[in-house]
């Protein structure tokens, strides 16, 4: 009997030495791990929603069908589907279970949201919707931009400027330009607000840049280039009403820059 008792304090005691950030370090790493597991449930489904595969007022499969699928327990799953909730895609129905919500409650200002709606490809009413956006607040931009700016602002939209005009743009690299001058502008604009619209929407601003680009003729890179220089012209001259006119000008040529691309696309694909 002593001799039991004294192998149980000896265990008792080798027990006691084990540093307690030993057990701990296997948890911060699955929570880590774990997390990473999330966030990426979360992307699949949102890219699913938001490319069409579950409709608006289509219900989600059930969710032992989604643990199933994904591998996870009904707690990580749930966690995911409070995300998607957050995010204005999805709703909780009783007896009927999740439900994708109507377009018009999406979180279009969600960055990730915007992300999926870029990779799974801009539409007509996307496009328009987005012109919408930038018509309502980049020309005010401008004008509070033409009121506001500083010698370091001037400086910054003037490097933009001349960063489009390189005629060794992609399109893809000049749209990069050309959204950079609208994120300075935006900034000058004195405006915090402004340039966290701006920073919200880049992903979806340079698809649509890149998609209308000028970069197809010499011409059109250079007409392009002169447009984005008169709203700089203006904002320098602290003419807000010139600025204002100037950057609408230019949402309204790449508008319709989309428009003639993409009839062109059609007309080729028709022969």
């Amino acid at each position: 009997m002593k001799q039991a008792g004294k192998k149980k304090v000896a265990a008792a005691k080798v027990r006691s030495r084990v540093p307690s950030r030993e057990v701990k370090a296997p948890r911060k790493k699955g929570a880590a791990s774990l997390r990473l597991r999330q966030d990426q449930i979360v992307e699949a489904l949102g890219e699913e929603i938001v490319g069409g595969a579950y409709p608006p007022g289509a219900n989600l499969p059930q969710e032992a069908e989604l643990m199933l699928r994904f591998g996870v327990s009904r707690s990580v799953l749930r966690e995911v589907l409070k995300t998607l909730a957050a995010k204005g895609l999805v709703v909780s129905k009783t007896k009927v279970g999740r439900k994708v919500r109507p377009r018009s409650d999406w979180n279009f200002f969600d960055a990730d949201l915007l992300a999926w709606k870029v990779k799974s490809g801009l539409d007509n009413e996307f496009r328009e919707h987005l012109s919408d956006m930038r018509r309502a607040v980049e020309p005010y931009a401008a004008r509070l931009a033409a009121r506001r700016r500083t010698p370091d602002d001037l400086a910054r939209l003037r490097a933009c400027i001349v960063a489009m005009s390189n005629p060794s743009h992609s399109r893809k690299s000049f749209a990069e330009a050309d959204l950079a001058l609208h994120v300075a502008l935006c900034e000058a604009s004195g405006n915090p607000m402004m340039r966290s619209v701006a920073a919200v929407i880049e992903a979806a601003l340079l698809a649509a840049f890149s998609e209308s680009s000028p970069m197809e003729s010499a011409e059109d890179h250079a007409q392009s280039v002169t447009a984005h220089a008169a709203i700089v012209d203006a904002i320098a001259a602290q003419d807000e009403d010139a600025a204002a006119a100037a950057m609408l000008e230019v949402i309204e040529a790449g508008m319709r820059r989309t428009t003639d691309e993409r009839a062109q696309s059609r007309s080729r694909k028709a022969r």
